[in-house]
């Protein structure tokens, strides 16, 4: 993931480079409009042959809504109708963005069971109004305006966000996003390395995978929505971890949860 994120950034860099260059000479409007035309050539030229020509995704697409029309809408109608009123899902579950780590589908879930959050490594940060808006504005929407009861956050193998955060600091290769936003589990990070010195390799990664839920857990606490709940035995918070290669699933509750720093009144 991180390779095929890195020659997106080279090629933008390329074609912008290219760009201030052609910038520094006057040109007329019509060259200046062939050669950004040229440039959309070339980007249009690389997409297509990264795809294999043998996939169609508006087939794909199209396949896919069909199955679901004909096994699922279709054949529970009175379930649809009363979902097309009003969603009333009984967990928040926060899960990674990994293609092969789905909760609708591990955990055979249903429209209008979850309200789901996914994002690299399932990280759910401390509240911060400014940093973190979009994941705040999940966590006190699920809470305050569809009551679910229960939040769960979701680990798994083999987890590239958890594997970058192991490999920090690195002073070869940077991201603009990624980094950043990895950076939430060190302390999980630090624990593990912590209590597990001579961890290394696939130990390691399984160790901080399932730290990382941990932390995430600690960090829900700094939302005052979620300490108001679990104090008023509304709202519970649950850890899972998801192994695809042996195709396991750990449920974890957790009653002894260390609340971060950054807590909000």
């Amino acid at each position: 993931m991180f390779q095929e994120h890195q020659e997106h950034i080279n090629m933008s860099k390329y074609f912008n480079e290219e760009a201030i260059e052609q910038a520094k000479t006057p040109r007329k409007e019509e060259e200046a409009e062939d050669t950004i035309q040229t440039n959309l050539d070339k980007i249009t030229v690389s997409q297509e042959t990264e795809l294999s020509p043998a996939f169609d995704p508006i087939q794909r697409i199209n396949n896919g809504f069909k199955h679901f029309k004909i096994n699922e809408f279709n054949k529970y109608p009175d379930y649809y109708r009363e979902l097309a009123e009003k969603q009333e899902p009984k967990f928040l579950m926060f899960a990674c963005s990994d293609s092969r780590v789905s909760p609708t589908n591990i955990l055979n879930l249903r429209p209008g069971e979850a309200f789901m959050a996914r994002n690299i490594a399932n990280m759910v940060p401390e509240f911060n109004q400014l940093k973190h808006a979009g994941v705040g504005a999940i966590i006190e929407y699920a809470i305050l305006a569809l009551k679910v009861e229960v939040i769960l956050v979701i680990g798994h193998s083999r987890c590239g966000g958890i594997g970058r955060l192991i490999s920090l600091p690195d002073e070869e290769t940077s991201y603009d996003f990624i980094d950043d936003w990895v950076k939430i589990g060190e302390t999980a990070k630090a624990k593990v390395l912590a209590e597990h010195p001579h961890a290394s390799g696939e130990e390691l990664q399984t160790l901080v995978e399932k730290e990382s839920v941990m932390n995430s857990l600690g960090n829900l606490l700094s939302y005052p929505y979620v300490r108001s709940g679990i104090a008023d035995k509304k709202l519970k918070l649950l850890g899972g971890y998801y192994d695809f290669v042996c195709g396991n699933f750990q449920t974890f509750e957790v009653d002894d949860i260390k609340p971060t720093t950054n807590i909000q009144e």
